[in-house]
């Protein structure tokens, strides 16, 4: 026996579900759809070159944000360290370099300086570049109390080679370079690179966020935001260190990547501003 079959019941594509045309066309006279949330002006429509997960790509996404609500795409150049941070850097249609591994915030102090401080110069680093072959890089442009602005990926390890140790790993954070976990002992404590740079004359504004909730993301949008301000209003440096999940170094699914953070990195990397002034001396 043959079921009978409503000519005006049609099964919608993709989602499955089974809907009265004449109810869908109804429905359709009524709402009005507006759209509330998209990709930014600023970011090209690209495939995204992540592994799954990675959340780099919210970094950027906060980036491009923050530039288009300042309205300052115009004025803005990137500089990409070395390592998966650096990927997202042609996401954005702005002007960029890449800089040599450490390097990014003298090539960034070259550029601000040769265009006589006229553009607006950010960098976006990662542990290993900044913390580790980057460091004394940094304390020097932070010394200098340069006016640049500098996105710190933090994934407690080097997420490109393969899930080394770096200077931001855990204690007891298993790595390939220190497969019975990170030992003060011959490998040193986590280093708390927010802290460090606000103790810094030079430094006017200096925070760490995470983005394990939607509540977090828009916290970091705001603080990034004030960091790009910072350097508008031409006080000093500007830091904003942001904890990123990267599953294949936490050897975890995306989701326990997210509460891992919030388990075990939150609890050694307190967020908050670490220091924030409209003048320096």
């Amino acid at each position: 026996m043959k079921r009978k079959v409503d000519e005006n019941v049609k099964r919608e594509p993709f989602s499955g579900r089974i809907i009265s045309s004449t109810i869908k066309e109804n429905i359709d006279e009524k709402v009005e759809r507006e759209i509330v949330y998209s990709r930014p002006e600023c970011m090209h429509d690209l495939p995204t070159i992540l592994c799954p997960g990675c959340q780099h790509g919210l970094i950027y996404r906060l980036i491009g944000e923050a530039i288009d609500e300042l309205k300052i795409r115009g004025h803005c150049i990137g500089v990409g360290g070395v390592g998966c941070h650096a990927m997202g850097m042609g996401m954005l249609k702005i002007d960029a370099i890449m800089a040599l591994h450490g390097r990014a915030p003298e090539v960034a102090t070259g550029i601000k300086r040769s265009l006589h401080g006229k553009p607006i110069v950010f960098t976006v680093q990662g542990d290993g570049d900044l913390a580790a072959i980057g460091m004394g890089d940094m304390i020097n442009a932070v010394n200098r109390g340069e006016k640049l602005t500098t996105i710190f990926c933090n994934n407690a390890g080097y997420g490109t080679t393969g899930g080394q140790m770096a200077p931001t790993t855990l204690l007891d954070q298993v790595t390939t370079t220190t497969p019975e976990g990170r030992q003060p002992q011959g490998f040193g404590y986590p280093i708390h690179v927010a802290e460090l740079l606000a103790t810094m004359t030079g430094m006017a504004f200096s925070a760490r966020c995470a983005l394990t909730s939607p509540a977090q993301f828009n916290q970091a949008l705001k603080t990034v935001k004030t960091a790009f301000q910072k350097q508008i209003d031409g006080v000093g440096y500007s830091f904003v260190e942001i904890l990123s999940a990267c599953p294949p170094t936490f050897k975890k699914t995306p989701l326990e990547s997210i509460k891992w953070i919030m388990s075990h990195m939150l609890e050694e990397y307190p967020l908050g501003i670490f220091k924030d002034v409209d003048k320096i001396p």
